[in-house]
């Protein structure tokens, strides 16, 4: 398969979905290590005072990475992070569905008349990922598959996780499944 036009031929951008606990972040690893080191991994989740749960599970994924791995720590700015780095490093970015939960709860914070924010955001994050300078590898969680959620909060982030999804999907050069950790090529 050819590169996207503007990207050079190491450019190279992978989207890795699947549910939660299903091996899709250790897939990704696996991609990003194929690589020659160093990694970059930017991690998009946010611990908020008390949650020892989430501090359990970035534990878990942290557990998993050596040394030559760089962290960037990036909750909402990633579109910005991602225009920082450096040329052909390999990069991965876990997880899409953290970094828009995130977005949307900074919306919540903001008067009425900024809506758009999110569409924003959005829009910035898919420009940068058109043109991965690297071999760039996107985790996202696929949560349309489960029950209709009982507040409107929760219908509107599985609905804007799944148009992000598609977005990126669609610039993507490899798509992947992950169930049972057992990786399926979707593209």
């Amino acid at each position: 398969m050819s590169a996207r036009i503007g990207t050079t031929a190491k450019a190279r951008l992978s989207l890795v979905l699947g549910g939660a606990r299903s091996g899709k972040s250790a897939y990704a690893e696996g991609l990003i290590t194929a690589h020659p080191p160093p990694w970059i991994y930017i991690a998009t989740s946010e611990v908020r005072a008390g949650d020892s749960e989430m501090r359990q599970r970035i534990a878990l994924h942290q557990s998993r990475r050596g040394d030559q791995w760089r962290l960037i720590e990036e909750p909402l700015a990633l579109a910005q992070t991602l225009a920082r780095l450096p040329q052909d490093g390999p990069v991965l970015i876990d997880c899409l569905t953290l970094w828009l939960s995130n977005v949307m709860l900074a919306e919540c914070a903001l008067p009425k008349d900024a809506e758009g924010e999110l569409d924003r955001h959005c829009d910035e994050l898919v420009a940068a990922l058109a043109r991965p300078r690297g071999p760039w590898v996107v985790v996202s969680n696929e949560v349309g598959q489960g029950i209709v959620p009982d507040n409107a909060l929760a219908r509107r982030f599985r609905d804007e996780i799944g148009r992000l999804n598609q977005r990126v999907a669609a610039l993507a050069h490899d798509v992947f499944y992950v169930t049972a950790g057992l990786p399926q090529r979707l593209k």
